[in-house]
């Protein structure tokens, strides 16, 4: 074999090399978890109760090392890739240890403003591996982006309008950035050690002790003996598993693997099987719930409970996944569709005697956040509660469980810290220098006053900011610089937020870029532009709803019950409209003519435009729908009877 050869070959791992970091990364992730389990908890095991910004240097120290010793990378990466990743894993290490060690002098002695030569080298570290980690689990384009938002301020002074802002040195901005509290360690991070490690947690124990494949059969026992069965699985078990994943992709990759070969043996076309699942795929990250981590995140912007997210979010997403069920159904009676025969699927009753211990914890989840309020610690206690109910349930081997939760916990935690470290650094830029609060003052000038354009200069910048970031990237970045000018521009502020993780998300599912469609497509062999185009319309509500809550917020169940009553109404009219205006069949109706659908098209959008007069229009168009309705169905029977006595009379 010649040396060119030689080289192109990846270097081969030893069983010794996986045993030290796979025991490396069992230490870390171990001390990680119990240092958050002791500061949520208030502990103090050993006397030990770190201060809030030591704590946050320690979950760094702990879980940033781990993006750097990953097997899979020492494989491709060869010899000078182990040397690589080993030299960044022990500087992030170091480096957040020290940091932690000297958590209360940055603060007492202002280090994030003037500091000694050796906290400020810390710093630069911090920056550089920071940086590292994110280019590693969010790409080159995101990587790109919070570098130039982290260098930004060493140039503010000669940006030109609304970029301009204060200049800072080089080592200014760097330690503004790793000793300050609006930077690595800024809002993100501080909701990821706070609250969000426990979600994860409660994640990883949910699908080790079967809860994916438990929800899965859960959804099948429930609703796949109904006509359009498969696709009705895929809308309740893709919204259960994603809004407790956040992820749209992976919950594509792992749900669609079963939902969309089902969908498509029950009838469903190649493309709409794939779109089906891309929708409730994303829509699950907007699901309570979980909802993800971009939920904690906004209440921790917000200065409100996840709570009070939560609620807020619970009718738009139950609208959203209302119509994509009444959609699937449509199609499956528009085209004889059938369900799953009794042989494929087991009995409910079966179902829930296997797996009752998901729905305990999904219930202890609940109880602890809705009862005792507290959001932090619920995640914590339900795991516990899956886990002694699995082991009575199924006895497994406790060994193989622990190194499976170890493995994933890892993975899932740090999937999420490599992004926020990252993203720390645009906050930091966009805070200190300024421009995040004029980009606000900027865009409500150019609406001029005019609140629907504010909003769709907000919903075209989310969209074109979503296609680049990740979910909780865009939702971040947007926060900062859309979201004071929507609450300025006197629109409520949990409507605002929801508004702009709406069209953050809605990226995943509209052409060009559509990754969920991508994804999907990738499973159901369909074109990818097709099923990006199919999305699309079949996720059409996700687009009118941000718009219609925004503006009016007792759909969001902000106001009185009267108020919350009629707009819920309305709103269950319009979905009604809309399916059917999208499907061509009209549940109660059957088929719908184009002239029909287009009546139906328009009694949905007055429906949903809050406010008497569109409301009474509304019903207008309802009447009007019905009057067409019975003309052509009179038309239909008596061209019938005509043609009946013309066969009686040839005859």
């Amino acid at each position: 074999m010649s040396r060119s050869a030689a080289r192109a070959q990846p270097a081969r791992i030893s069983h010794s090399e996986i045993a030290v970091s796979y025991w490396i990364r069992s230490l870390l992730t171990s001390a990680g978890v119990l240092i958050s389990i002791n500061h949520i908890f208030s502990v103090a095991a050993f006397g030990y109760r770190p201060s809030a910004n030591e704590y946050y240097y320690l979950v760094i120290a702990f879980f940033l090392p781990l993006v750097f010793l990953n097997e899979r990378q020492h494989m491709q990466r060869g010899v000078p890739g182990k040397v690589i990743n080993a030299l960044l894993a022990i500087a992030s290490f170091c480096t957040a240890i020290y940091l932690a060690m000297n958590a209360n002098q940055i603060v007492r002695l202002g280090w994030d403003l003037q500091a000694p030569p050796l906290p400020t080298m810390a710093a630069g570290v911090l920056c550089c591996v920071a940086l590292e980690a994110l280019r590693r689990c969010a790409g080159y384009l995101l990587f790109a982006i919070c570098l130039i938002g982290g260098v930004f301020p060493m140039f503010a002074d000669g940006m030109p309008g609304f970029l301009w802002g204060s200049e800072y040195s080089f080592a200014e901005t760097i330690r503004a950035h790793a000793l300050g509290s609006e930077g690595i360690i800024g809002v993100p991070l501080r909701v990821l050690a706070d609250t969000l490690i426990g979600y994860l947690i409660f994640g990883v124990v949910l699908v080790a002790t079967g809860g994916g494949a438990f929800f899965m059969k859960f959804a099948e026992a429930l609703m796949g003996g109904r006509r359009g069965g498969p696709a009705k699985v895929s809308v309740i078990a893709s919204g259960l598993f994603g809004s407790l994943s956040g992820s749209v992709v992976s919950n594509i990759v792992s749900t669609g693997a079963v939902t969309i070969p089902a969908m498509k043996k029950a009838g469903y076309s190649r493309t709409y099987a794939g779109a089906v699942e891309a929708c409730a795929s994303t829509g699950g990250s907007l699901m309570p719930p979980v909802m993800g981590a971009v939920a904690f995140i906004m209440a921790a912007f917000l200065n409100v409970s996840y709570v009070e997210v939560m609620i807020a979010a619970t009718i738009p997403s139950f609208l959203f996944f209302l119509t994509l069920y009444l959609q699937v159904d449509s199609y499956a009676a528009k085209n004889g569709l059938k369900g799953l025969e009794d042989h494929e699927r087991e009995a409910v009753g079966k179902v829930l005697k296997e797996g009752w211990v998901h729905l305990l914890g999904l219930a202890t989840l609940m109880y602890f956040i809705l009862a005792m309020r507290l959001e932090a610690q619920a995640p914590y206690y339900a795991s516990l509660v899956l886990l002694i109910g699995h082991m009575i349930q199924v006895r497994p081997n406790l060994g193989a469980l622990v190194r499976s939760l170890i493995d994933h916990a890892a993975d899932n935690i740090v999937s999420i810290l490599g992004i926020l470290v990252g993203v720390g650094l645009i906050i930091g830029g966009l805070s200190i220098t300024g421009v995040g609060t004029a980009f606000s003052r900027e865009l409500i000038q150019y609406s001029g006053g005019n609140i629907y354009l504010l909003l769709l200069l907000g919903a075209v910048t989310s969209f074109i900011l979503g296609m680049g970031m990740t979910a909780t990237a865009c939702y971040i970045f947007l926060a900062v610089v859309l979201g004071p000018a929507l609450i300025d521009g006197g629109l409520n502020p949990l409507a605002s937020h929801l508004f702009i993780l709406y069209y953050g998300m809605l990226s995943f599912i509209t052409p060009p870029v559509a990754l969920g469609a991508v994804a999907a497509a990738g499973i159901s062999g369909a074109g990818i532009m097709a099923t990006a185009f199919s999305t699309f319309r079949i996720g059409i509500v996700l687009y009118i709803l941000p718009f219609i809550f925004v503006l009016h917020p007792p759909l969001i169940l902000q106001g009185d019950w009267i108020e919350v009553s009629l707009s819920v109404v309305t709103a269950l009219v319009a979905v009604w409209a809309l399916v059917g205006a999208a499907e061509g069949y009209l549940l109660g109706a059957g088929r719908v003519s184009k002239i029909e659908r287009v009546v139906l098209a328009v009694m949905c959008l007055l429906f949903f435009i809050p406010g008497t007069f569109a409301n009474s229009a509304g019903v207008g168009a309802l009447l009007l729908f019905a009057v067409v309705r019975s003309t052509l169905v009179g038309l239909h029977s008596k061209s019938k009877q005509d043609s009946n006595w013309l066969n009686r009379r040839n005859q």
